[in-house]
């Protein structure tokens, strides 16, 4: 063979093994939404110039810097924008064995937070998971005794190794449906004394585990600093906690507030029609009772009992959280339920709900507010040397030795027809020491009757993380 022909034979070649990539279609990725605007919002470059406008409700594909998330588009748009004005959408978390391990640490906390809660009078309702998160976010700088006894109270086996369990459930707790079906959303932020020393590692942790970002205050100046922590708390909660900290809190040797606020909003999977509303007795006691708006609805829902308590959930939309309603037997049976109520026992019953029931349910519409000192309950705990002169938060701060001085805690929800709406917020004070069945006959329903006392949380069903807990004890002020 000549060498033109060997030439002629190798551009045909070339050729035929180049024309497949000639002729191919660019490759796009795939457009995978992991985010949902909450607010309209202005998408920046990397210089600070704007780069567009995306309206509420516009779903994005985002990469995670921080506070910032790196924004695309399905029509090809990109920019940078704070994280604050984003929500992440549940399916795309993955939920692991550390996010269970940080919700199951959470939850024993929750009860053994109620055990000391349940002895004051009247209706409750609380966020464990927001106390939970201030304490476990202090705890990070925490050193010797203090350290052993908040991990032992918080349930945190080793809390550094805990931490990505931790921030993998933030991102739970930063979610709404796919559909809007759901909002949650949770911040936290640290309150810092100006021209304050803090250790650099603290800051770290707080601000890669927690979003925790510092701000400085001027606490000489105690009336401008609680105002201003107020307002935060009031816009993260949708102006539903507004004045967290009441006037005396805050004083001019405060040197580090640590705040957590939580805000949820959940249309329920099944809305309870409004003219099936009406009055109806509650009893308030054997003796006493008042009339209440009660709804009612016929379906089949999780449902399970045991001798002593009805237990009814009432998933949202998306079934990716539920209400679960705890309804003693007896009308006086509050008291005695509450004397026994565990983690064990809540899950328990959260594992024994079933669908197969036809349940008729009556629940009362209410809204509840709480608020709370807590530096008592969590001395009784077991938090001692953390409010006391013998505490060690010299991961925080070695210009001096801090103690906690208060722990804040507020919180507001309301039931109706259409689902919930749910907030709560937590300031911790800090100071220098001193199968198909064949057709049959309709089954009988179960009559879910909740006209006395009884208990309800606000659960996130896929990592297992109770929210908000509550005692009704009487549905209308």
């Amino acid at each position: 063979m000549t060498n033109s022909a060997l030439n002629r034979s190798g551009c045909l070649l070339l050729a035929i093994w180049l024309s497949p990539l000639l002729m191919a279609e660019p490759v796009r990725e795939p457009f995978v939404p992991n985010h949902v605007a909450v607010e309209d919002v202005i998408l920046s470059s990397p210089n600070g110039n704007a780069r567009g406008r995306l309206a509420r409700g516009t779903l994005v594909a985002a990469r995670e810097m921080d506070d910032v998330l790196d924004v695309k588009t399905e029509k090809g748009g990109f920019g940078l924008a704070h994280r604050r004005s984003f929500s992440r959408l549940g399916s795309s978390i993955q939920i692991t064995e550390e996010t269970r391990t940080a919700a199951e640490s959470s939850n024993q906390f929750a009860f053994d937070l109620h055990r000391q809660l349940r002895t004051r009078e009247g209706n409750l309702f609380y966020s464990p998971a927001s106390v939970w998160t201030a304490l476990a976010m202090t705890c990070a700088g925490a050193r010797g005794t203090t350290r052993r006894e908040m991990a032992t109270v918080l349930h945190l086996d080793a809390p550094r190794d805990v931490e990505p369990g931790i921030s993998s459930l933030l991102d739970v707790l930063n979610s709404t449906g796919d559909r809007n079906g759901y909002s949650l959303a949770t911040a936290n932020r640290l309150w810092g004394a100006a021209d304050y020393a803090f250790e650099t590692d603290f800051l770290h942790r707080t601000r890669a585990t927690y979003r925790a970002e510092l701000k400085t205050l001027d606490f000489t100046q105690p009336e401008p600093a609680r105002r201003t922590i107020n307002r935060w708390t009031a816009d993260q909660t949708r102006g539903k906690i507004v004045d967290l900290i009441p006037p005396g809190i805050l004083e001019p040797d405060t040197r580090l507030v640590l705040t957590n606020a939580i805000y949820f909003a959940g249309g329920w999977s099944f809305e309870f029609p409004k003219s099936a509303t009406k009055l109806a007795p509650f009893f308030l006691s054997r003796s006493q009772r008042i009339e209440v708006p009660t709804m009612e609805q016929r379906r089949e829902l999780p449902y399970a009992e045991d001798e002593e308590a009805q237990v009814l959930a009432l998933p949202y939309r998306d079934h990716e959280l539920s209400l679960i309603v705890i309804l003693p037997r007896s009308r006086g049976g509050l008291g005695h339920l509450e004397a026994q109520l565990t983690h064990q026992r809540f899950q328990d019953w959260v594992r024994g709900l079933r669908t197969e029931h036809l349940v008729e349910v009556y629940l009362p519409k209410f809204t509840l507010r709480s608020d709370f000192l807590l530096s008592e309950v969590l001395g009784a705990a077991g938090l001692k040397s953390a409010f006391s002169a013998d505490a060690d938060f010299s991961g925080i701060s070695r210009q001096e030795a801090l103690m906690i001085s208060e722990v804040v805690h507020q919180a507001f929800v309301d039931v109706d027809e259409a689902g919930t709406e749910a907030a709560a917020a937590t300031a911790v004070v800090m100071a220098p020491t001193a199968a198909i069945a064949e057709p049959g006959p309709p089954p009988k329903p179960v009559i879910f009757r909740a006209d006395h006392p009884f208990l309800l949380a606000i659960r996130d069903d896929r990592s297992g993380a109770v929210l908000f807990l509550a005692r009704v004890q009487r549905p209308v002020e």
